[in-house]
Order: C-alpha cells, then sequence, then structure tokens
C-alpha cells in the first residue's frame, strides 16, 4: 500500500474511532467535504475542495467542472427518506465525482451515513465483491438496478459494530486498487 493510501485509511478508521462522523451533515455536500477533507488533509492540498478540472475515468467522463457546483447544489435536494432515494442519490454523486481524487472512499462513507441515519441500515461491504460492485457502478447512470440488487443483498442493521465498520473502510480501499491489510503490497 503506498504511503499516501495507508495514511488515509488510518485517517478512514480515526474518523469512526473518534466518533467525528457526528459532527458531519447527513447527505449534503457540505458533508461528503468533510469527509473528503478529514481523509485527505494532509495528503493532498486540495483536500475538501470541490475540483475545478473535468476528469474522466475509463473513458467515462464525470460532470463537467463549470457546472459542477450547480449540480452539487440540484443533489443537494434530492430526497433520501428510502434505500432507492438514498441509492439514487449516490449514484448521481458518483457521475458527479466532485473531488480529484478519493471520490470512491469518501462517497462510500457519505453512503453509509445516510443509510444508517435515514433507515438504520449500512452496506456490509466485506460481503460485496469487487467486481460485482465496479462493473454495478460502471451501469449504474444507466440503470442502478444491479447495484441497489447488489447492496440491498448485502444491508446490515448492526450499524454500530466496529468491525463491519472497519473492515468495510478496509474494502473500500481495496476496491480503489489498495491491497488489504497482510497484503505483501
Amino acid at each position: 500500500m503506498k504511503s499516501i493510501d495507508k495514511k488515509s485509511l488510518e485517517k478512514a478508521f480515526q474518523l469512526f474511532e473518534t466518533e467525528k462522523t457526528h459532527s458531519i451533515e447527513i447527505g449534503t455536500t457540505k458533508g461528503l467535504r468533510g469527509i473528503h477533507k478529514y481523509l485527505f488533509i494532509d495528503l493532498y492540498d486540495f483536500a475538501g475542495k470541490i475540483r475545478t478540472l473535468n476528469i474522466s475515468k475509463g473513458g467515462f467522463r464525470f460532470a463537467t467542472a463549470l457546472y459542477l457546483n450547480e449540480i452539487l447544489a440540484k443533489l443537494e435536494q434530492m430526497p433520501e427518506n428510502t434505500f432507492d432515494e438514498i441509492i439514487a442519490k449516490y449514484v448521481e454523486m458518483n457521475i458527479a465525482h466532485p473531488f480529484m481524487e478519493g471520490n470512491g472512499r469518501t462517497m462510500r462513507i457519505w453512503l453509509d451515513m445516510m443509510l444508517k441515519k435515514r433507515i438504520n441500515r449500512l452496506v456490509n461491504w466485506q460481503f460485496v465483491d469487487k467486481n460485482l460492485y465496479l462493473q454495478a457502478m460502471e451501469r449504474s447512470p444507466i440503470n442502478d438496478l444491479e447495484l441497489k440488487t447488489l447492496l440491498l443483498a448485502n444491508l446490515t442493521d448492526d450499524v454500530n459494530n466496529r468491525e463491519i465498520i472497519f473492515k468495510g473502510i478496509e474494502q473500500s480501499y481495496y476496491y480503489e486498487g489498495y491491497e488489504k491489510e497482510g497484503d505483501d503490497n
């Protein structure tokens, strides 16, 4: 694991260990920025800052930077009262991709915070297959049913279980290409 990734992972653990999540706004751009800033504050000079450049990944172009603030304001108004509404908001935020780096890790924490507050559930990420998840995310702008089905099958009501939360954070970093604890890389 690269130094920057290891430090960010440690910060993600601290975010929950110190219960700083209680001071973060749920479901808002401000809350998402707060999570990103906490994870990357000493690692990136753009920690917590909305990107001003256009970015793409694997041939998919994320929201144009010129309109990003307007898009984020509209996303904030999306409802988040049910599982389906929360996943729809998550998918739209992924399309926006507001940061230069660290979007996936930040948004999965943001998603779990919404799920916990609104429906008293969270995703047990340790059981969500990396390839199935990434494929579902790739297709989610067209149809989010695959993503909903995958995540719904792995919801838990054990929302305060430290092991589930921490294993989920590790899995989230694994999705981004970082090896899990104990791997040689």
